[in-house]
């Protein structure tokens, strides 16, 4: 496999947002482009943040509130070892807030995802669950912990698939 030789985005903070004065510090910043790389790339999340503390919610969405009013997109929330428990897409802090008034003791962290375009919100948001896969125990609709596979239909009309059927009809009688 090929190297690439392109240098990563550099992270510049512009202040803090939160800290718990005792074990983290939540900051905010913006990702410059390195040098040669093209400063009008497109890019597609206004807002990323990953694994937060619960404890920076109503501050991260003041911040975000500001410029934007109240953000949909896509967001998780975490348990204390990391895992994802619970996603899905809409305001994210509103529903953020609610999943964790309900589930205080399993979910300490959360991720979220502002689109800068709603259009492939609902296709970002079913492979990101359906790849976190059985471990979102809080969330069945799109998820599922055996073979069988999610719903085609759950990605935007115009998108090129395949998907396994099994074969239909009168089945071979096995031979004795």
């Amino acid at each position: 496999m090929k190297k690439s030789n392109k240098r990563p985005s550099t992270k510049v903070v512009s202040g803090t947002v939160w800290t718990d004065n005792q074990n983290w510090t939540v900051v905010e910043g913006k990702l410059k482009p390195a040098p040669g790389r093209p400063s009008k790339t497109e890019r597609l999340f206004l807002y990323v943040g990953e694994k937060l503390p619960f404890g920076c919610l109503n501050d991260v969405w003041c911040k975000i509130s500001n410029d934007h009013g109240d953000p949909e997109g896509i967001y998780l929330a975490h348990d204390s070892m990391g895992a994802a428990r619970y996603g899905g897409r809409g305001r994210i802090f509103n529903r953020l807030y609610s999943h964790q008034r309900k589930y205080p003791k399993e979910l300490l962290y959360f991720s979220f995802y502002v689109i800068r375009s709603k259009n492939h919100e609902r296709e970002l948001e079913t492979a990101i669950l359906r790849a976190a896969g059985p471990q979102m125990i809080l969330n069945k609709r799109k998820v599922r912990s055996d073979i069988s596979t999610g719903n085609i239909t759950d990605y935007e009309p115009g998108t090129l698939f395949f998907a396994r059927q099994q074969r239909r009809g009168k089945r071979a009688k096995p031979k004795h």
